[in-house]
């Protein structure tokens, strides 16, 4: 199977590009609660988003002042792993930690 070819001004056949679309990319976003201790939060980022330290406290804090965090941006397909994972571990230690996913 060829390329589509469109006709040129001068009449000679060119070969159009195929057009790849960018897949969408999604925002994992933490959500502050009352219970989940700032530690597990930046064990969460370091393990499941793998932010250093640094980055976990700073994204910790965040979510611990304004309510929310970004903790990274992914595919859709990535972006839901991450947030099953994050739910488990949660789950798994007791907290209600959530998180969720917005489009980019």
């Amino acid at each position: 199977m060829g390329k589509p070819r469109t006709q040129h001004e001068s009449g000679t056949a060119v070969a159009e590009k195929p057009r790849t679309k960018t897949p969408k990319q999604y925002k994992v976003i933490l959500l502050n609660d009352d219970y989940t201790t700032m530690e597990f939060v930046v064990y969460i980022m370091e393990t499941v988003f793998m932010k250093t330290p640094a980055e976990a406290i700073q994204i910790m804090l965040q979510v611990h002042k304004n309510g929310r965090g970004v903790a990274g941006i992914f595919s859709k397909q990535i972006a839901e792993a991450k947030i099953d994972r994050v739910h488990s571990e949660a789950r798994k230690e007791g907290f209600p930690l959530k998180c969720v996913m917005e489009e980019e």
